[in-house]
């Protein structure tokens, strides 16, 4: 057991290695750790000294079962012990895990902090090494982005609601000669979450004043082309003859002018006729070809050309109609359908199959992409020297492999 401990007298490597392997059986990763939970339920809590070695960061500190056991029993926290063949440790039975409750992890919380400002090259050795004079840290999880690449921040869980604050607190904090941003862990969710919101807020501000800009375009687009229409709308009216139709229409201005739209129905007394140019020449040579008189079935009609407001609204009135028209023509491309879109009577047994598209997710925001702990967990099957605490939604357990691959 290490019972009477002797920190004084440490190396360095010792020390490194106290701490790493009290990590492991810590209160932080022990009860996430599903490797180290099935082993310690083999044998009374022991794991063997063989089987850690196979940890990669404790792996290469060292391989040498003298030096683990030496630095152990300098040790004064009292957390491990060591057996008497000196083969195998565990965590002392008198220091039981605190119960992961709701309790608990709100108080790992509340003493978890955000720090950002590392150069992206910058390692968890480097990191660990400049925490260790700013208090006691119990884990520090390095954040990465999608790519995997480390963000230039990390969350630090110190061991007292008092260190952490005591850190927080400190003003200029610099990381070599880079100025760091501190803040809380919940202080730093409550204000990415007031940034989201208020992007989201901007987002639809902008969105609303491009819709806007687009209408505007799109309202000076149609009165540029009702201006350039000026001129181009004919006006007739009179005691018309009840089968007058469009046909005569076109008959009567044929070879004198090019009609685009005729705006009248079958029994009506009056309409509007939309020429591609000008409306005054297309009525020119009509009335020339005709003897000056232009009559439609022998009935007299009064010819006017429209210009001003008067132009603008019968040509906002004859683009709608085509856009009716049109939007009617596309409903007729659906064939089969009854009503309420429907097939009709008797086909309800047959079965179309509809093929639709695979829509991927991208993540929302890369600022929040994958955190990895700092330990070096870049996944569940890595073991790094602090383990990643996964923070929204839900946490997952890191595992340990046996064996020398990626566990940490």
């Amino acid at each position: 057991m290490a019972e009477n401990g002797d920190s004084e007298n440490m190396s360095d490597l010792e020390r490194k290695v106290c701490q790493q392997i009290e990590y492991y059986f810590g209160d932080h990763n022990l009860p996430r750790d599903k490797f180290l939970q099935e082993k310690i339920k083999l044998d009374d809590g022991w794991v063997t000294l063989e089987t850690l070695i196979k940890f990669n960061r404790l792996n290469r500190l060292t391989k040498d079962f003298d030096v683990i056991v030496g630095a152990l029993k300098k040790s004064t926290t009292e957390l491990m012990e060591i057996s008497e063949d000196k083969a195998k440790v565990r965590r002392s039975p008198n220091k039981p895990l605190p119960e992961v409750t709701e309790q608990y992890k709100n108080a790992v919380k509340s003493r978890s902090v955000y720090i950002k400002g590392f150069p992206l090259d910058a390692t968890l050795d480097d990191i660990k090494e400049w925490l260790d004079c700013k208090g006691k840290v119990e884990n520090i999880q390095m954040r990465k982005t999608i790519q995997k690449t480390f963000k230039g921040s990390v969350f630090a869980v110190f061991d007292s609601v008092e260190s952490a604050k005591q850190f927080v607190e400190t003003p200029n904090q610099k990381y070599k000669d880079a100025e760091l941003i501190v803040l809380f862990r919940d202080d730093y969710f409550a204000k990415k979450n007031d940034e989201k919101k208020r992007n989201r807020l901007e987002a639809k501000a902008k969105a609303k004043q491009e819709k806007e800009e687009k209408q505007k375009q799109a309202e000076d687009a149609e009165m540029k082309s009702l201006e350039e229409k000026q001129g181009c709308l004919l006006k007739f009216f009179g005691d018309l003859e009840d089968q007058t139709c469009r046909e005569d229409l076109h008959a009567l201005f044929s070879g004198h002018g090019e009609i685009k739209w005729i705006d009248f129905v079958r029994g009506a007394k009056e309409g509007i006729i939309l020429f591609k140019s000008s409306a005054r020449e297309a009525l020119d040579k009509a009335q020339a070809a005709n003897d000056g008189s232009l009559q439609l079935r022998g009935r007299e009609v009064t010819w006017e050309v429209l210009e001003g407001d008067a132009a603008r609204e019968a040509l906002k009135k004859i683009m709608e109609g085509q856009q009716e028209l049109l939007n009617k023509k596309k409903g007729k491309g659906r064939k089969g359908k009854g009503k309420g879109g429907k097939g009709p009577q008797g086909a309800q047994d047959r079965k179309v199959k509809f093929q639709g598209k695979k829509t991927k997710f991208e993540s929302e925001d890369e600022e929040e992409g994958e955190d990895e702990s700092v330990t070096g967990a870049a996944s569940p099957k890595k073991r790094p020297l602090e383990e990643a605490e996964k923070e929204e939604p839900a946490r997952k357990q890191l595992k340990t492999e046996n064996g020398g691959g990626d566990t940490e």
